[in-house]
């Protein structure tokens, strides 16, 4: 039954991924057709086409491997200066550019001179480009409404969930055993040694209320090495307790309280915080949508700092980060685990729903970096044509025509290959050693 669910789990999302690639193409289509553009071909997924049925001007179809899609349209480029399209040099940064620019005129037909891409304003280009990734951003806005207002976050409380047996460092813990964590030479926990247990909840914090967890957690930071006074709740009654609050290396936090990547040595009091589900209104559904934003630019731009730990990973035998790059692969065996677990169907579903609106804001997010053959590389072209043109029109310079896009074709291709590189690297890693959800 559990390898039933699993594989269950990775076709649903699989399913998920194929509709959110879809809805991205559908942004491209949509305003590409708006400004009268041609479009020849609408494909979702790469290599072999399953199927295929032509409906118009447009073939649309399905491609045996669902990892992406595309639409073609005609004219992205403009035609070379010497007005022709086909033309061939010995240089093979030279011969990038012009088979780009014949690829993009080869389905040219008579009439369509006035059709093709890069005849249309800037303006109207960067809503054709941007549109798709707009459509992923549309609907990961969407499912986390549905899952933070409908049904809501896990949420840190301040009663104890469970008291930890000993002090263990944050850098530590994923090279002890899960079951047996602690060995003979690690001190007790402060809260363990004062008495602290499961069901207890925080009242007071050195004669100060406790008000919610990112207060609490803030307070035991705060004071390492001190002698605590502090007022539980437990079985109905007060209960008074003086907990030496020691020094360790734990996981950085933020303002809310909530982990975050990194260490810092700070005060250590040695309980995990019972959690519970929590609906969010519009305000704060929006809101933790914009920290989830700002960790996924953040994610970004670490990227190339996380190669190493990857190719370890990968191939040197080294623990798997919970906070590592993961690809479909990965994000695909993580749904199948998560549809195995033994949990209410409602938390799966959720769960899962929040992972392929996770995978929308990350295509988002990666499609809006100003890189070809990225959408956001294609924006770029056309805002440095828009400045171009509106600079000369205010020196009262000739217009410089239509930025030639196809000439950054080999930095491209470049670019093109370091994601490939990278893409085939979190592969293996998501093969070998994959990022578990007990990580």
């Amino acid at each position: 039954m559990t390898a039933l669910m699993t594989v269950l789990g990775i076709v649903v999302f699989a399913i998920g991924l194929m509709i959110s690639i879809a809805w991205h193409e559908f942004g491209h289509l949509s305003t590409a057709k708006l400004f009268k553009i041609r479009v020849p071909q609408y494909m979702v997924g790469f290599g072999p086409t399953v199927f295929s049925r032509q409906k118009g001007e447009t073939e649309y179809g399905l491609k045996a491997v669902p990892l992406g899609g595309y639409i073609r349209m005609i004219g992205m480029f403009p035609p070379g200066e010497d007005g022709r399209v086909t033309a061939r040099s010995t240089s093979p940064w030279r011969s990038m550019i012009e088979d780009a620019r014949s690829a993009a005129y080869e389905e040219l037909k008579p009439g369509d001179e006035t059709r093709m891409f890069y005849t249309r304003a800037p303006w109207k280009r960067v809503i054709v480009m941007f549109a798709g990734p707009f459509m992923n951003l549309i609907l990961a806005v969407a499912l986390f409404l549905g899952v933070f207002m409908g049904f809501g976050i896990s949420m840190r409380t301040t009663v104890i969930g469970s008291v930890s047996d000993c002090v263990i460092s944050q850098s530590d813990t994923s090279q002890r055993n899960p079951d047996n964590p602690c060995r003979s030479t690690d001190p007790v926990a402060p809260a363990k040694q004062a008495g602290f247990k499961a069901g207890d909840k925080f009242l007071e914090f050195n004669g100060r209320p406790v008000k919610d967890w990112a207060q609490l957690s803030n307070d035991i930071r705060d004071n390492p090495g001190t002698k605590a006074t502090v007022v539980v709740e437990r079985k109905g009654q007060r209960v008074t307790l003086h907990p030496t609050i020691t020094t360790n290396t734990v996981a950085k936090t933020d303002s809310n309280g909530d982990y975050v990547t990194g260490t810092v040595k700070a005060g250590f009091l040695g309980f995990a915080p019972a959690t519970h589900v929590q609906p969010l209104g519009f305000t704060d559904s929006f809101q933790h949508m914009g920290d989830m934003a700002r960790q996924g630019v953040d994610s970004l731009v670490s990227l190339p700092k996380r190669i190493p730990d990857l190719w370890n990973s990968a191939f040197n035998g080294a623990p798997r980060k919970a906070d590592s790059p993961m690809g479909v692969v990965g994000a695909a065996r993580v749904g199948g685990e998560v549809f195995a677990l033994k949990a209410p169907a409602i938390d799966r579903v959720m769960f899962m729903v929040t992972l392929v609106a996770g995978f929308n804001l990350s295509l988002f997010l990666f499609n809006m970096l100003p890189l070809l053959p990225l959408d956001g590389g294609h924006i770029a072209g056309a805002l440095w044509e828009a400045l171009r043109r509106h600079t000369a029109r205010a020196f009262r310079r000739p217009d410089p025509g239509p930025f030639d896009v196809a000439k950054l074709m080999p930095v491209a291709y470049v670019v093109a290959g370091i994601f490939v590189s990278f893409t085939l690297l979190v592969l293996i890693a998501d093969v070998v050693n994959p990022v578990k959800l007990n990580s």
